[in-house]
């Protein structure tokens, strides 16, 4: 089955508070290790996982502003955290207070990314959800996939402007 083939289930998955959901890529994005609560929550095994683009979790309801920013925030050498909902291979999904990192070489170069991920607060779920409807919104009343992507990230930065915070400020306030 392929990504674009799973159907959603509208079933969400939980994880344990003290749980934590563990990753790491390549700087393109695809996944060099995983590990049990991650490939538990999304349903892969662990040779079904590696070397695949850490977008095959990617579920549709994410604005891809957000992974604009994340990925913009990482590419640059600093670390973000982030809510996402994620989608597990059967078509469930799961959410999570992601905090995402560039790994280094001796140079200074980013040779990786690694990504642990939390057990969101509920209330910040739905702020989350709030929110990410509207970035989706704007994204897609765009026939322009690029275009509709970009406004929808200058909303996020003029959300960001208004309420005075950087972005990080903003998520732990969510």
């Amino acid at each position: 089955m392929t990504k674009s083939e799973i159907c959603l289930t509208g079933v969400e998955r939980t994880f344990d508070k003290n749980e934590i959901i563990v990753s790491k890529t390549d700087t393109k994005g695809r996944i060099i290790y995983a590990n049990e609560v991650f490939l538990r929550m999304a349903g892969y095994s662990e040779a079904e996982i590696l070397n695949q683009p850490h977008s095959i979790i990617r579920h549709p309801d994410m604005p891809r502003c957000v992974f604009k920013l994340l990925w913009d925030t990482i590419a640059s050498g600093k670390e973000i955290f982030a809510y996402v909902k994620n989608r597990a291979r059967n078509g469930d999904h799961y959410w999570v207070l992601a905090h995402v990192t560039p790994t280094f070489d001796k140079s200074g170069s980013i040779i990786s990314y690694h990504s642990s991920r939390r057990s969101p607060r509920r209330e910040a779920v739905e702020k989350a959800e709030g929110l990410y409807r509207q970035l989706l919104a704007i994204e897609q009343a765009n026939p322009d996939r690029k275009a509709g992507m970009e406004a929808s990230f200058q909303a996020v930065l003029a959300t960001l402007q208004n309420a005075g915070v950087p972005y990080d400020e903003f998520v732990f306030a969510l």
